[in-house]
């Protein structure tokens, strides 16, 4: 008989890295790692009453909503002082043949991410982690015409952001 964190780990912690991109997308790189640590202290400790069989969209619910409470935390905390890093265009990349081969497209595409609704960006980054259309009506306690509506628009609004970013445009016209 396997025991309760045999089965949390079985269920739930082969979905970290997603956790983790979910975090980095909603409040950035700086906090993700303490978001995620503290999602997962949450899911453990409610694994008991987990009934679903998805152990992704069930995680990365509770990512979503421990990352919305650090950040308003966090706010309360420190008002509206700039942070520089937050606001810097600077990237920290570890590999430098990386850099080189998508720079300009990564800057873009972050760029045009943080310019998003709250919303769009939950709904974009929920889909990159290949949640379904149920899954993210589920996570978002919203109905599945909401999820797909919401998902459409936020298409358009990153498509239209892509296409009036000028590093974007150079990108696509360079051979």
């Amino acid at each position: 008989m396997s025991s309760t964190s045999d089965r949390f780990d079985d269920v739930v912690l082969q979905h970290t890295q997603a956790a983790h991109r979910l975090a980095r997308w909603l409040i950035g790189d700086d906090d993700a790692d303490d978001v995620v640590q503290e999602a997962l202290l949450r899911a453990f400790r409610y694994f008991p009453t987990f009934s679903g069989t998805d152990g992704r969209a069930w995680l990365l619910t509770i990512v979503r909503n421990t990352a919305r409470g650090w950040y308003a935390r966090k706010q309360r905390a420190v008002g509206d002082v700039f942070n520089e890093e937050l606001h810097s265009d600077a990237q920290v990349v570890a590999d430098p043949e990386t850099l080189l081969l998508h720079a300009d497209a990564i800057m873009s595409l972050e760029h045009a991410m943080s310019a998003l609704p709250d919303r769009s960006r939950e709904l974009l980054v929920m889909r990159l982690e290949e949640l379904s259309y149920q899954q993210m009506a589920d996570a978002l306690r919203v109905p599945i015409g909401t999820v797909m509506s919401g998902l459409s628009r936020a298409r358009r609004t990153l498509r239209r952001a892509l296409s009036l970013d000028p590093s974007h445009q150079s990108h696509q016209a360079a051979p």
